[in-house]
């Protein structure tokens, strides 16, 4: 175990928990190099079933420098029907090659339009739309370009594979080599585990401050929530942007602001007109207001987010005092496996849940060597039941640190959050290529790749992209 970059310890991931130097490089020099392959779970009819039974069409469309959503309404306009009509089960970034379904109402084959930089195939039909739950996970190939210490990649494996809890004594049967070859010259599948941190995309790459905003909103300090978004100045952005924030920190002059704030920064803009249009010196309700002229699913990454940072605070604690994440200590709550998972995907279902006491832990920790359940922390809400014994401990300490209580979520509209319970650890099975340097693997739903790569690279956040 060895101290994060400067810039992860700051969203809450203290510690890398492999020792060998990283490998060095950077990750999506071209767009072919990050490829992201979805696992759903949705069954479709013929693409000739009836219509009225099955008025979804539904298409897996492979993207190359289109963002979800912006290929969502490109969609919608070529065929003319509203946005509404196109759904999807998870959203992906306009850097990499992605591959996903997609649904969309009332919609014919015939229909479909040719749009450049995307390859699109007719699945069938169905009776409903796509939805987030139906997303299991996603399949990852990444390139690291000019990786300085390609060699370190196997030891790292190694580590990895030890703190994934795949070891020759338990049930999982780990005794599978980093860097095996088989016959054919392939690089044999490997078993690893990471704590299943949230990545540094969570709270913004170049300009982390979602979970800042988040926290003061949960506080219940609306002015602080807005004035962490309009300032806070960070080295990454342009200087003309830079003083534009620096200058509304220091006047509160709504109007000149505006001025100042160049028009690409929409959002903060729609803030600043909200809080320009008050008479007088806007209160809690006005910068409330302000807040919420952002889009309602930004409004609640902001509270996700420090959601995320506490727990990426409680995993780090946990890594500390050296506790297993691979096995329960008395105390942990323990979720189970989604029985439903597609083959080869590890996929908790944090909706059947276990206290452990002592006289649990040998029986429970069999289950976790097996793959059929795994241990929590919270993502908090109102909701929220906290673990006993010294997980419940770290937990208390993290919110005490925080000023958070779970009642604090108990916010309106958007900001309310009932929370729920996520695994610390993330496992798979992960193949290294080495001309060039690769990294091939899945994960489950809300586990971030970067989080596997960066134990690789130990690089700035910025160059894992």
């Amino acid at each position: 175990m060895r101290p994060a970059h400067p810039t992860e310890q700051a969203v809450g991931m203290a510690y890398y928990v492999s020792d060998a130097d990283g490998v060095g490089g950077h990750l999506r020099d071209d767009d072919d190099q990050f490829r992201v392959r979805e696992l759903e779970r949705f069954d479709t009819e013929p693409a000739d079933a009836n219509t009225d039974a099955y008025p979804h069409l539904v298409v897996r469309a492979t993207l190359r420098g289109w963002d979800t959503n912006d290929f969502a309404t490109r969609l919608s306009d070529a065929l003319g029907v509203s946005r509404e009509r196109v759904n999807w089960a998870g959203t992906k970034d306009k850097y990499a090659v992605t591959t996903q379904l997609f649904s969309v109402y009332g919609a014919d084959p015939a229909d479909l339009p040719e749009v450049n930089g995307a390859e699109i195939e007719v699945l069938g039909r169905a009776g409903r739309s796509l939805e987030f739950g139906d997303l299991a996970g996603n399949e990852f190939e990444l390139v690291v370009t000019d990786p300085e210490r390609p060699d370190n990649a196997a030891q790292i494996t190694d580590e990895l594979h030890e703190f994934g809890g795949f070891d020759e004594s338990n049930a999982r049967g780990g005794s599978r080599r980093s860097g095996a070859e088989t016959e054919d010259g392939d690089v044999d599948a490997v078993s690893v585990g990471v704590p299943n941190f949230f990545g540094q995309q969570r709270f913004g790459s170049r300009r982390p401050i979602t979970h800042e905003v988040g926290l003061e909103i949960v506080r219940g300090d609306w002015e602080g929530a807005v004035m962490a978004y309009l300032g806070r100045p960070t080295e990454a952005e342009p200087e003309g942007t830079q003083k534009a924030r620096t200058f509304v920190e220091e006047t509160r002059d709504w109007q000149a602001a505006l001025e100042r704030f160049p028009n690409r920064l929409r959002y903060e803009r729609s803030m600043l007109h909200e809080l320009a249009e008050c008479d007088g010196e806007p209160g809690p309700d006005e910068f409330r207001a302000a807040l919420e002229r952002l889009p309602s699913n930004l409004q609640r990454l902001f509270v996700h987010a420090a959601q995320s940072y506490a727990f990426n605070r409680m995993l780090s604690k946990r890594l500390e005092r050296g506790l297993p994440f691979d096995r329960p200590v008395a105390g942990d709550v323990v979720c189970f496996a989604d029985t439903d998972a597609p083959e080869g995907l590890v996929l908790p279902d944090t909706d059947r849940l276990q206290r452990v006491d002592e006289r649990r832990v040998d029986s429970v920790t069999r289950h976790c060597e097996r793959g059929r359940a795994f241990v929590t922390a919270p993502l908090v809400g109102t909701e929220t039941d906290l673990a006993d014994g010294e997980q419940g401990e770290i937990e208390r300490e993290v919110l005490d640190d925080l000023d958070l209580d779970p009642d604090d979520f108990d916010l309106p509209d958007e900001f309310y959050s009932s929370g729920t319970r996520r695994a610390m650890l993330v496992q798979t099975d992960l193949e290294v290529g080495t001309d060039p340097l690769s990294l091939s693997f899945a994960l489950p739903k809300g586990s971030y790749a970067t989080v596997v790569a960066r134990e690789y690279l130990k690089v700035d956040p910025i160059d894992l992209g």
